[in-house]
């Protein structure tokens, strides 16, 4: 026990300290590299400890529940990014963002306090965004609008740079009331990071997940899970309402910096999972549901609910080789939204910002747009309790494009918004019995 805690010592340090992607919405599609090469499922049948405590609590006691055993995940994620911008003042500016690769890890320890119970402790991030194009061609949009309204105070930085990070820490607990039958809980305590070029603001969040397992056969498994919604309020984030925007007809305006309140939303999965051949060949297939269109922040950014559905394949052609494929599709949840009102007026959370700075933020800073994604891994069992697994992700890429009413200050001519995204990243676990 005392090694337990140590280990959770040292996840917490580890994950908390390092940025992450999401291709679900601003959810990533799955933690470890096992669900990830296997698209993202682990709601029914989970094919190791960290994929249940994040898939779905109640599985802990289908992975053996008479050991102990330590997961150690990372991913490498690569987004590429490309923004095109088109005024009557630039005519059209190309940009790709700056952003680094992303390494983000997930750590999890779990042991068994009765053969019918077992604890479990993991961190890892889970959801994150953002762009960078500070220093690219982007910088001349604000600009000409300056010089043509004489500005004396600059118009917000056209060349943003935004992100989000919100990792978790989650002690879990699962319980096998009959031997088919199992449920699950997992406290979940959250810290969340957000910039958006004015400074960054962290905060914490929390809520629950809970999930139930039923094995009415013993090669079919069927869960199902529920999380809460876990708002995340930052403080003093970003000025939706500077002065110079009173050139854009804005009529409240300030210097103050505003707060901004991102909630993950509702969330609900089931899924199926079978035993085509025991130990040798399984495939699950999952469904979720995320409720964007109601969490705080989203819904003011007009977010839509997001359906996903992913498919996992697992076969071991030897007992010390694991192969493994996948496909996750999840809908784009940023709406476009087409003939807005480059000098209008739209509020969020209650604070009014020009229509043209919201429209460029929600598709230039957070285009979450990509919908297919392509997965495949290998597990290597080293030893009888050291096994290594490796995957791979593509996302596939996406475009979100949208133009302005014809602006009569303007002559009559349109502001067009286009982002194109698209993701590979790269698995890396390492799972030790004890």
């Amino acid at each position: 026990m005392r090694k337990f805690f140590a280990f959770a010592a040292v996840l917490a340090v580890i994950c908390f300290s390092a940025p992450a992607f999401a291709t679900n919405g601003d959810n990533i599609i799955g933690v470890g590299a096992v669900s990830r090469s296997m698209g993202g499922v682990g709601t029914a049948d989970p094919q190791d400890a960290i994929t249940a405590v994040f898939g779905n609590p109640a599985a802990m006691c289908y992975i053996p529940c008479q050991s102990s055993e330590v997961d150690f995940a990372a991913s490498l994620f690569y987004p590429h990014v490309k923004a095109n911008v088109t005024t009557p003042l630039t005519g059209t500016i190309s940009a790709s963002s700056n952003s680094e690769p992303y390494a983000f890890p997930a750590i999890g320890i779990y042991t068994p306090i009765t053969p019918d119970l077992k604890f479990g402790l993991a961190a890892y991030g889970v959801s994150g965004l953002g762009v960078d194009y500070k220093g690219t061609g982007l910088a001349n949009v604000g600009t000409a609008f300056d010089k043509a309204f004489s500005l004396t105070t600059p118009l917000p930085g056209t060349d943003i740079k935004t992100d989000l990070q919100i990792m978790k820490f989650a002690p879990n607990l699962a319980y096998r009331i009959l031997p088919n039958l199992s449920v699950g809980a997992a406290f979940q305590l959250n810290w969340a990071q957000l910039d958006l070029g004015d400074g960054s603001s962290h905060t914490f969040g929390y809520g629950t997940q809970l999930g139930i397992i039923y094995k009415p056969i013993d090669p079919l498994s069927i869960g199902v899970t529920w999380q809460s919604a876990q708002r995340h309020t930052f403080k003093n984030i970003y000025n939706f309402n500077p002065p110079s925007l009173a050139a854009f007809g804005l009529a409240n305006t300030d210097n103050t910096l505003d707060n901004l309140t991102l909630e993950q939303p509702n969330q609900v999965s089931a899924g199926v999972g079978y035993d085509i051949i025991p130990n040798k060949l399984m495939m699950e297939v999952d469904g979720r549901w995320y409720d964007w269109a109601d969490a705080s922040g989203y819904k003011d950014f007009d977010w839509k609910d997001q359906y996903i559905v992913a498919v996992g394949i697992q076969e071991k052609p030897l007992n010390w080789l694991a192969l493994r494929l996948g496909y996750n599709y999840g809908n784009n949840p940023v709406k476009d939204h087409p003939g807005w009102n480059a000098f209008g007026t739209t509020y969020v959370e209650g604070t009014p910002t020009n229509t043209f700075f919201y429209e460029y933020l929600r598709t230039i800073g957070f285009p979450a747009i990509v919908e297919h994604h392509l997965t495949a891994g290998v597990g290597i069992n080293l030893s009888k309790k050291v096994s290594l697994n490796l995957g791979y992700m593509h996302a596939f890429g996406n475009t979100i494009s949208e133009t302005s009413a014809p602006i009569a200050a303007l002559g009559g001519q349109t502001i067009t918004l286009q982002s194109k995204l698209d993701e590979d990243s790269y698995e890396f676990g390492l799972n030790v019995i004890f």
